[in-house]
């Protein structure tokens, strides 16, 4: 008895001193997603927009690689599946002599809309893999963080001002 006691405190105390910052993970990193602009027509070029906010106190360090993982559907085409902070070319900023990323500017990542697109409201997903950092140098961790936003497509093909000008002559 005493030592299955002695192991529960054990396990208690570990669970306390890692557990504390594991379990705070999802609050170190907060993302807000949007896509600009919300409604989209088949071969128009859109981005999706970031907002990064992390908790006072805690940085992200630019190695290992800062990483955007979207999933794409069928109707959104995208360069790649994931991209790095290398790729995005987010500024680095050096803090107490650690090489760290400013996400305090919105992250931009291109697409254009497929030619196929099918009508319809959709959800686009993707998740932020990154290694954040305590300041003050008490602990490190890698960790993820999932993000989500609502768009809209048409069926019709994006209209250019020369469409429009060579519809406009053809009626006159």
């Amino acid at each position: 008895m005493k030592i299955s006691r002695l192991l529960q405190t054990g396990i208690a105390v570990l669970i306390l001193a890692v557990g504390g910052p594991l379990a705070a993970a999802e609050d170190l990193l907060k993302i807000e997603a949007g896509i600009a602009p919300r409604r989209l027509a088949r071969g128009q070029e859109g981005k999706i927009i970031l907002k990064v906010r992390l908790k006072k106190g805690i940085a992200v360090s630019a190695l290992p690689a800062f990483t955007i993982e979207v999933e794409g559907g069928p109707d959104l085409v995208f360069s790649k599946n994931f991209f790095t902070g290398s790729d995005l070319v987010l500024t680095r900023v050096e803090i107490d002599g650690k090489d760290c990323l400013d996400l305090q500017a919105p992250i931009e990542i291109p697409f254009t809309v497929g030619p196929k697109a099918r009508r319809g409201v959709y959800v686009l997903r993707g998740r932020v893999k990154f290694f954040a950092f305590d300041l003050d140098g008490k602990w490190c961790m890698k960790s993820s963080t999932k993000f989500s936003t609502a768009y809209s497509t048409w069926a019709v093909p994006v209209r250019t001002d020369e469409t429009v000008r060579l519809k406009f002559r053809k009626q006159g």
